[in-house]
């Protein structure tokens, strides 16, 4: 069995696995890159870029902070992502991660208005996010 190692000089190809598992389970655009390499870039299931970075990648690495933005450049430019840092055992920043912000992108309120219970707890990780 192999082990899957992440560090601040992951590869895309490294990297690889982590944005897979992510975007097949949310299916949406995601996109990672490490400290100190170029990332990764997928979309409806294929990889699109291995020498990706983008604006909100930038700044989480920058920030180790999760960010939702609308990009004002870049190839999400005019759309809600969010991005949020891989960090190591000593809370460093070693590399980001982001989708597109689906709950930024579809109304959640009529989406989930027959299921209270899900509006509330989108709602509260909002708050959580927000507070982060």
């Amino acid at each position: 069995m192999k082990d899957l190692t992440i560090s601040v000089n992951s590869t895309a190809k490294e990297l690889e696995p982590i944005v897979a598992a992510v975007h097949e389970l949310i299916g949406m655009p995601t996109t990672g890159r490490s400290l100190n390499k170029m990332g990764i870039r997928m979309e409806m299931e294929k990889v699109l870029d291995l020498e990706y970075t983008g604006p909100l990648l930038e700044e989480v690495l920058k920030t180790n902070k999760t960010v939702r933005a609308i990009p004002r450049e870049g190839t999400y430019k005019g759309i809600p992502v969010i991005a949020s840092p891989i960090r190591n055992e000593d809370n460093e920043v070693i590399a980001a991660i982001g989708v597109v912000d689906l709950a930024g992108v579809v109304d959640i309120s009529s989406a989930f208005s027959e299921y209270p219970k899900i509006l509330d707890e989108v709602e509260e990780a909002k708050k959580r996010m927000d507070n982060y």
